[in-house]
């Protein structure tokens, strides 16, 4: 395998143990994932438009994306000090709230696409 081959297969590799170690570690990122599994299992049932699963995919990505960039930078404030700070407290306030941001995002689009024809399907 040529030198080029074999780097693009280790930065997968390391980008994929990044998401693991996530899911493994940070029980936020297991919500997202059981969440981000029943919404997919609910699009599939009712049998959304392209359109619809372009959104409920979009908003489930952002959230993930948030959460590992969250995850990243509470890992990297903690390694540089043990001790509290006041810039280390607002670096990581701020990567939670991006992380909300995404969260009620995907919620109102989740009750935007979902919620119409969930309610057909159950009470019509």
């Amino acid at each position: 395998m040529n030198g080029w081959r074999s780097r693009e297969i280790r930065s997968f590799r390391h980008a994929f143990a990044g998401i693991y170690e996530a899911l493994r570690s940070e029980r936020h990122m297991q919500f997202h994932l059981g969440a981000a599994l029943l919404v997919i299992a609910l699009a599939a049932w009712l049998r959304l438009s392209a359109g619809d699963w372009l959104w409920l995919l979009a908003a489930i990505t952002g959230v993930w994306v948030a959460e590992l960039i969250n995850t990243a930078i509470e890992r990297t404030v903690d390694r540089i000090s043990s001790e509290q700070h006041p810039l280390a407290k607002a670096a990581k306030d701020t990567a939670a709230g991006a992380v909300l941001i995404a969260a009620l995002f995907a919620v109102g689009v989740g009750l935007i696409v979902l919620g119409p024809p969930l309610w057909k399907a159950c009470f019509q």
